[in-house]
């Protein structure tokens, strides 16, 4: 029988590519083994418009990449829901919820592989984490794959200690700050916005997640160790969960896609080509990111009057922000005839893991999503943090004022974020001395996130005690 470890990721593209790549990296380590990839069926095949994009086209390519590169690793599609419920649930509820819908399949699956095979671990995203009640009661050895930073851990393991301690939601206690173990004062209006309201769905689904999470065999977190160095002693120490144990915490990152995801080349990585070395500011805010046409409108003020180039992704103003956008209709009449000089507007989407790697890329403008931060670090690009929504205001936190690898954007009370500040941040990247202190913080991140990975180094020593704890695993 075969030796296999089975992961469970959320089908979003920040949270698949990452775990993916994780189970390249564990391959690495442990050729002899293979893994599994299970895929929630996409929910959009049901009548219910609000699920989110589970199988997102964006990840089909690295998908069949990955099949045809990487044979040890399967990809396994389990059945389709017959029914998801109609309700108003948010998009994170739903993340949630339908893991747990597809419990009785997950359920058959396990049982499945493990009469024809070993199962010496199966580790799941903590949107998954309907998966750890069926795991345990199987009796198989279940760990959690955490997407963000061992900083965000550190508050998500603190959270039922909170919940203990705070008889309100934070979204009502705006002025407060809190002292979480391990990371730096955070004010109760930069809590991620699922855990704003005690009384929430989505609220109950992280504090049970938080619970489970102290209680599994271990969890893989995609960060290095010289990264986040306060955050990571805390949770070892014990100190985020005071009423417990803590499982054993392994930081294998930076993960990042080496494979060839993004097709051919983009007619965007040409013109970069064209332009000096480290002078092009890059604008993109992830897979879900977008903007109002007001806000599209003082961005393109705010670079076009700070003078430095630019390579910016654009997308329509949300409900449409998946329809090709009419550059000529969003931006100020004569943008892009100004600017044609000095910067790119691309529609949608670039291929960004090559544009930050890019040597005329200088600075990048970017929504604080951890896989964007790990890219830009990985390469040495320090970054203007503007977080749009999940745990992203939180990152900043740790961007600007812990790792230092970041220039915060100030919002207005109405949340734009004027043409005025977007210029100011991005001089003071490129033209002062607060940012070349910053460039400096982010090129020792990069040397340290590459020695991390060599033999010896600390997330290479992370990966040697998983394949320890994995041979150990009898089931």
């Amino acid at each position: 029988m075969e030796d296999v470890i089975v992961l469970y990721p959320s089908p979003g593209r920040g949270h698949l590519i990452s775990m993916v790549e994780f189970g390249k990296l564990i391959l690495k380590h442990q050729p002899s083994f293979s893994i599994t990839i299970l895929i929630l069926s996409d929910p959009n095949t049901n009548t219910n418009s609000t699920a989110p994009n589970y199988v997102a086209s964006s990840t089909t390519q690295y998908i069949a990449t990955v099949n045809s590169t990487t044979p040890s690793i399967t990809f396994q599609h389990l059945p389709p829901i017959s029914e998801i419920p109609r309700s108003t649930a948010s998009p994170v509820e739903l993340s949630f919820l339908i893991p747990l819908l597809n419990n009785p399949n997950l359920h058959q699956t396990l049982k499945t592989i493990s009469q024809t095979s070993k199962l010496r671990a199966f580790i799941i995203d903590f949107f998954c984490d309907a998966a750890f009640e069926v795991a345990t009661n199987l009796d198989i050895p279940t760990y959690y794959f955490f997407t963000s930073g061992a900083s965000g851990l550190a508050l998500f393991l603190y959270m039922p200690t909170l919940h203990k301690n705070v008889d309100k939601s934070f979204k009502d206690l705006s002025n407060m700050l809190f002292d979480i173990p391990g990371i730096p004062p955070i004010p109760a209006s930069d809590m991620p916005g699922g855990i704003s309201d005690r009384t929430s769905q989505r609220y109950e689904y992280f504090l049970n997640t938080a619970t489970h999470m102290a209680k599994s065999n271990g969890i893989f977190v995609n960060t290095f160790d010289l990264l986040e160095k306060k955050a990571i002693n805390a949770i070892s120490d014990g100190l985020c969960v005071p009423d417990g144990l803590t499982p054993p915490i392994f930081c294998i990152g930076p993960l990042i896609s080496s494979s060839n995801q993004d097709g051919d080349e983009h007619e965007c990585l040409k013109w970069l080509t064209s332009q000096p070395s480290r002078s092009v500011v890059f604008l993109s805010f992830g897979s879900m990111g977008s903007f109002s046409a007001k806000q599209l409108r003082e961005m393109a003020v705010g670079l076009e009057n700070s003078g430095q180039r630019f390579l910016w992704v654009v997308r329509n103003p949300p409900p449409h922000n998946e329809k090709e956008p009419n550059l000529d209709e969003l931006l100020p009449k004569g943008f892009l005839e100004r600017t044609k000089d000095k910067g790119f507007v691309v529609k949608q989407w670039a291929p960004q893991v090559k544009v930050l790697s890019h040597d005329s890329v200088g600075g990048f403008v970017t929504h604080c999503g951890w896989n964007s931060v790990l890219e830009a670090i990985s390469v040495g690009v320090p970054m203007v943090a503007w977080p749009l929504y999940a745990e992203q205001r939180l990152n900043r936190v740790f961007l600007v004022e812990e790792m230092k690898v970041a220039l915060g954007l100030k919002e207005m009370e109405d949340g734009l974020v004027s043409a005025e500040e977007l210029e100011k941040r991005v001089r003071e990247l490129f033209e002062s001395e607060v940012g070349r202190e910053v460039r400096v913080r982010v090129l020792g991140f990069r040397d340290e996130a590459m020695v991390a990975q060599k033999e010896g180094g600390s997330s290479h020593v992370a990966l040697a005690k998983l394949a320890q704890v994995v041979e150990a695993n009898l089931t």
